[in-house]
């Protein structure tokens, strides 16, 4: 049986109520969201690979034996530095990658369409479960009740500071802070570009955007989504349900069909 919740208004005060559908009902299957997760997270690389000939331009050949030294596969010439140098190998200078990445492999996983649909709509029952919620780090105010589902009117702000004293009212400016707050990491991963990875704050969904993605812009670890347009990607970000998610009346009646069918599944 379905449950009714608050609707905040822009003041953050209750302004009235709302009967959830039954998907928020759903038991969640951490397992299954997991899978699904990774499967689309592979929807988004691109495959790439190495030069076929990388490091065997060369024209080493092995010396054989009875020379007392290791039969690698020689720089021919003498009178020069890489003349006698091991090459077109791995393991040696300027050799070849030992196993380098491929083109042709297959990254792309694939799941039904069944179980996608119902991990997607297990992962938005779970932004209705405190403890799944709390297990993900986020900070929510007792006084808060879950689904977060405030009025329609937020879709139409525009401007940052107009969203950000919003979340302030609500009390989830704590939790944007902790999003915020990211040590920067050494190594490789400096190297490469994920020196800073910024962490997950609260999931805005709506039914249509009426500036509201251009106020939530520049608010680290809040992201915008059309509720037409939500996956496990946003709902879930690692594969851990219960990202803290803030729901308009809008985005709630404008919900997939092909989501609300498989509510009636697993009641909570």
């Amino acid at each position: 049986m379905s449950r009714r919740v608050p609707v905040y208004s822009l003041d953050g005060q209750k302004s009235g109520e709302i009967e959830l559908p039954l998907i928020f009902e759903l038991q969640p299957r951490p397992d299954l969201i997991s899978r699904s997760f990774w499967a689309e997270f592979t929807h988004r690389l691109q495959p790439k690979g190495t030069d076929p000939m990388a490091g065997k331009r060369t024209s080493a050949e092995s010396f054989g034996v009875g020379l007392g030294i290791a039969r690698l596969a020689r720089v021919k010439g003498r009178g020069y530095p890489r003349a006698g140098q091991a090459a077109g190998v791995a393991g040696v200078v300027k050799g070849r990658a030992a196993h380098p990445p491929r083109v042709d492999k297959v990254i792309y996983k694939r799941l039904n369409v069944k179980e996608c649909r119902l991990a997607t709509a297990m992962a938005i029952a779970a932004t209705s479960r405190r403890d799944l919620v709390l297990a993900r780090g986020h900070v929510v105010p007792e006084s808060l009740d879950l689904p977060v589902v405030v009025s329609s009117d937020l879709e139409s702000l525009s401007r940052t500071r107009d969203l950000r004293a919003f979340l302030e009212r609500l009390g989830l400016w704590p939790d944007v802070e902790r999003a915020a707050r990211r040590s920067t990491r050494g190594g490789k991963a400096r190297w490469r570009g994920r020196a800073r990875r910024p962490g997950r704050g609260p999931l805005i969904v709506v039914s249509t955007d009426g500036g509201i993605s251009r106020a939530a812009e520049n608010i680290p670890g809040v992201d915008v989504v059309l509720a037409k347009d939500l996956s496990v990607l946003d709902l879930a970000p690692g594969g851990h349900p219960g990202r803290l998610t803030i729901w308009t009346q809008g985005a709630i009646s404008s919900l997939p069909g092909s989501l609300l069918e498989v509510s009636g599944i697993g009641p909570r």
